[in-house]
């Protein structure tokens, strides 16, 4: 099941963009607002019914959809509040096509129906915001999708607390919270959804879809009885309408529930309806969706040439592959297919293209991540710069200004010449000053740049180890595994072989550590995730039976500089080995938090403490490392140690380079 999460985005995407969901009866509705457009009414009504024919047809057919878009506009033109909705449904006709001109159309109907005081305004301003959010989506993530429903969407039909727009938006938010892994809480808006739909709108598209995504939500956390209860509440309303385009979305649910309920055999007949309804309305993407869970079927029925055939077809398709990391799995499903089916030469080409795929794509996410934090981190040094300037300004103004003063004073004889001996004699002292410190200043930037060449090198060195043993020794490992498992296959048995099988068992667990150890020495959850991730699974990695550690992070930036982070990382990895391997331990309290420039690192356990003079001898390799990364972040560290237990706290410069 987890695995079927790697596309659930895809079938995010589609729901992502039905913000105006069409009624059931589709054949009714859209044959209602085309009387309307060929009738005598007022330009308003005609404005609304070819507004919600544009949306209707957006997918299916974009030149129709663009021609009722603009005959909308005409019927708007004299109608202030109706030509503030038209670029709402501008950005819905262009959400799909170009998502810089939908998130421009967008913004300006915001600005547009904010000048309105009702409820059909503030509703089209929530699906502003939330269209809004939909376009940047891929570039800022889901945070801050979720942060626009909570504090602009939602609060708009808040206070129309029975409304089913309300309703409409909580089970949007239901369905993000659900990609993300946030079951208990997609659940809850889901409930807070049901509570208004079912009280007042029975039958609607609104409530239909919100049954689908209470059970999809109960079918990823393996809960089939769930997710029968309220899939069966959807067949309910969808079978008196068999020409509906949304039955494709009620057999990719029941496909889900069957896959939970590990009823494959039953579940194909299931997609061959859904990739019928898919086609039939044009629903390109979710019939490859279909196709997928076809091939995941096939492939647990052990019909691995079916199973092959079929996502080869997706493959080529090219509408889920389209996306890279969706790809990168088809060829791993690939290359796993045409091993189970002794055919190693092509399974070693598909391994090969997933690991050149995989290995792009961590390179490109780092890419982007030091991209994004080089830029944030250059506009502040430049912002930090000009204040400096300015108050440097300020401090010689006022400088100045005493200094008048004080000349000005001194306008008798005698008082001149004790002043001039004495200024003398300042100006001798702070020369020397000055020579000190230079001479201090070149020293320290000598022992700085001898730390950081011995960190780099230390830090290259760990990067090159961990890519020969991922990619040299790991590649090899995996290659001989796959030759074992396909010999294996072809001339071993099961049942009589289980001694040969155990060995290809320690074979493929030796890979995985081998990976492992890799990761360690170059932490991959710090490249793609920042700082307070990898202290976060650091942590995790050292907690025991008998060991507690309490990670609290407070104000931690994401725009640090990477190696600033890595040597930070480096710091809290020594911390913790420290307590963990030599303080005995049961309790670790670890914190750290950032205020501007600085950053705080505290750490408390309650285990035997040290000798604090061990520093001075030769077993303190790792107090001396530590020091010198401390150094090097031109921070200060302060020890407290006895037999209750030792306290660190370090204060670091993240502009200290």
């Amino acid at each position: 099941m987890k695995r079927l999460l790697v596309l659930l985005s895809l079938f995010l995407f589609f729901k992502l963009q039905s913000q105006q969901i069409i009624p059931l009866n589709e054949k009714s509705y859209v044959g209602s607002l085309q009387s309307i457009t060929k009738g005598n009414l007022p330009d308003t009504s005609k404005a609304t019914a070819f507004f919600l024919l544009s949306n209707y047809y957006r997918n299916s057919d974009s030149i129709l959809s663009k021609k009722y878009l603009e005959n909308g506009k005409i019927q708007a033109r004299n109608n202030p509040f109706f030509s503030a909705k038209y670029y709402y449904y501008e950005g819905q006709y262009n959400l799909d096509r170009n998502k810089r001109k939908a998130g421009i159309s967008y913004q300006q109907a915001i600005k547009s129906l904010s000048k309105f005081k009702n409820e059909e305004s503030d509703f089209f301003q929530a699906l502003a915001w939330y269209s809004y959010g939909v376009t940047q989506k891929d570039k800022e993530g889901y945070i801050p999708l979720v942060k626009i429903m909570l504090e602009k969407s939602i609060p708009l039909v808040e206070k129309y607390e029975n409304s089913r727009n309300l309703g409409f938006l909580y089970t949007q938010l239901a369905v993000i919270l659900t990609y993300n892994a946030q079951f208990k809480k997609s659940e809850d808006y889901n409930n807070k959804a049901l509570k208004i739909l079912e009280k007042q709108y029975l039958g609607s598209a609104e409530l239909f879809f919100t049954y689908l995504n209470s059970a999809n939500n109960f079918c990823y956390q393996a809960n089939g009885d769930e997710a029968e209860k309220f899939l069966h509440k959807a067949e309910n309303l969808i079978s008196p309408y068999p020409e509906s385009s949304s039955n494709a979305f009620y057999y990719y649910s029941k496909t889900l529930f069957y896959i939970t309920r590990q009823k494959n055999a039953e579940a194909l007949p299931v997609i061959e309806k859904g990739i019928f309804y898919a086609k039939k309305f044009n629903q390109n993407l979710l019939a490859q969706m279909f196709y997928f869970n076809k091939f995941d079927i096939l492939k647990k029925l052990k019909r691995y040439n079916e199973a092959k055939t079929t996502l080869e077809d997706v493959l080529a398709e090219k509408s889920l592959a389209i996306d890279l990391n969706n790809r990168k799995t088809f060829y791993k499903q690939l290359s796993l297919l045409n091993e189970e089916t002794g055919n190693t030469k092509e399974a070693l080409l598909w391994e090969q293209k997933y690991s050149k795929l995989n290995d792009s794509l961590n390179t490109e996410n780092v890419k982007l991540e030091i991209n994004k934090l080089e830029s944030k981190f250059n506009t502040a040094e430049k912002e930090r710069k000009i204040a400096t300037l300015n108050a440097e300004k300020n401090q010689k103004d006022l400088e100045v200004n005493k200094k008048n003063s004080y000349l000005w004073g001194m306008s008798l004889f005698l008082l001149l010449a004790l002043s001039l001996l004495g200024f003398l004699f300042i100006i001798f002292r702070k020369n020397k000053k000055i020579n000190e410190q230079k001479i201090e200043d070149i020293k320290q930037k000598e022992e700085l740049s001898l730390t950081k060449a011995i960190l780099d090198g230390e830090e290259r060195e760990r990067e090159r180890i961990a890519r020969d043993l991922h990619d040299g020794l790991g590649g090899m490992l995996a290659g001989v595994k796959i030759n074992f498992s396909t010999w294996s296959s072809n001339h071993l048995q099961p049942e009589k072989d289980q001694e040969f099988y155990k060995i290809l068992g320690q074979l493929d667990n030796s890979v995985s550590e081998l990976r492992h150890v890799a990761r360690n020495l170059m932490p991959e959850s710090l490249l793609n995730f920042g700082l307070e991730t990898a202290l976060h699974d650091l942590c995790e990695f050292y907690i025991r039976k008998n060991l507690e550690i309490d990670f609290q992070a407070i104000d931690i930036s994401k725009a640090l500089p990477l190696n600033i982070q890595l040597n930070i990382y480096r710091i809290v990895q020594e911390l913790l080995a420290n307590a963990v391997k030599h303080a005995e331990a049961s309790s670790i309290l670890f914190q750290c938090s950032q205020s501007g420039e600085n950053f705080l690192i505290t750490i408390e356990d309650n285990g035997k403490g040290f000798d604090k003079n061990i520093e001075n001898t030769t077993k303190s390799m790792g107090l001396r490392n530590l020091k010198n990364r401390v150094n090097y972040l031109k921070g200060k560290m302060e020890i407290h140690s006895d037999n209750q237990g030792t306290t660190i706290n370090i204060e670091l410069n993240t502009h200290g380079e």
